[in-house]
């Protein structure tokens, strides 16, 4: 059974937006998570929030901070192969 497809516009109902944004974070700290642990791999995701002053990291301040910091130290030629927008 596939899904149905999600109709991409703006939600007007305040509260239904934010449910739905705490929905989608929640998904795509949990899908970061599987694949750091299936690919083997160190990943950080860094979500801004309209609804709170401070960021959101998974898996936590130190542990972005060492991933910020490996891909920093790697040459500009690597940087760009493995970035994505």
């Amino acid at each position: 059974m596939t899904r149905k497809k999600v109709k991409l516009a703006f939600i007007t109902n305040d509260s239904a937006r934010k449910a739905t944004f705490n929905k989608r974070k929640k998904g795509l700290k949990k899908k970061m998570s599987e694949l750091s642990t299936l690919c083997g791999i160190d990943g950080c995701t860094i979500i801004y929030s309209p609804y709170e002053s401070q960021p959101k990291v998974w898996p936590n301040n130190l542990g972005v901070q060492r991933v910020l910091a490996q891909f920093k130290r790697m040459l500009e030629i690597e940087q760009s192969k493995k970035m994505m927008t």
